[in-house]
């Protein structure tokens, strides 16, 4: 802080409120220096050089399939509305016999937790491992934060009982 003893009416202890910008200009670009520097280095794994195959094919990513639950409790893949047979027939004559093909399941957040339940034991008895659990992902009108779900594909396996 200075003083400036030359201003009319202030004496001698009447306080300068200049901001020096100087000094945060001087940290800023050091930091911009800093993460230019930094942010190639930070790529994921190690470098390697790969060899190249002349029989390789590129995998082409299947669209995951999408079945909802209503606020009712019924079922649809897509647009079509179906019981739950139906809706195991059209899956897996879509699914061509791949099982490793993610199932997107969009469940109403009226809807009867027994019903996203029942749909996921049928789905994991008749061998359809691969599940994801599709959510909204907002933040709540109220302003209360709940804990963060990481939605994904999680291999399920049926369980046993004895």
């Amino acid at each position: 802080m200075a003083f400036s003893p030359n201003k009319p009416g202030g004496g001698l202890h009447r306080p300068l409120a200049d901001i020096n910008v100087t000094p945060l200009v001087d940290v800023m670009l050091v930091l911009l220096i800093v993460f230019m520097i930094t942010a190639p280095i930070m790529t994921a794994g190690l470098k390697v050089n790969l060899p190249q195959a002349k029989s390789a094919q590129t995998l082409k990513p299947k669209m995951p399939i999408v079945v909802s639950i209503t606020r009712e409790g019924k079922y649809g893949l897509g647009t079509d509305e179906m019981d739950m047979d139906g809706l195991l027939a059209n899956l897996q004559s879509r699914m061509e016999g791949d099982l490793s093909r993610v199932i997107q399941i969009r469940g109403d957040k009226d809807a009867a937790y027994s019903s996203v339940i029942s749909l996921v034991d049928r789905l994991v008895s008749n061998g359809i491992t691969h599940l994801a659990l599709i959510s909204d992902g907002k933040a709540p009108k109220n302003g209360v934060s709940k804990p963060a779900v990481n939605v994904g594909t999680v291999p399920m396996r049926p369980t046993q009982t004895p």
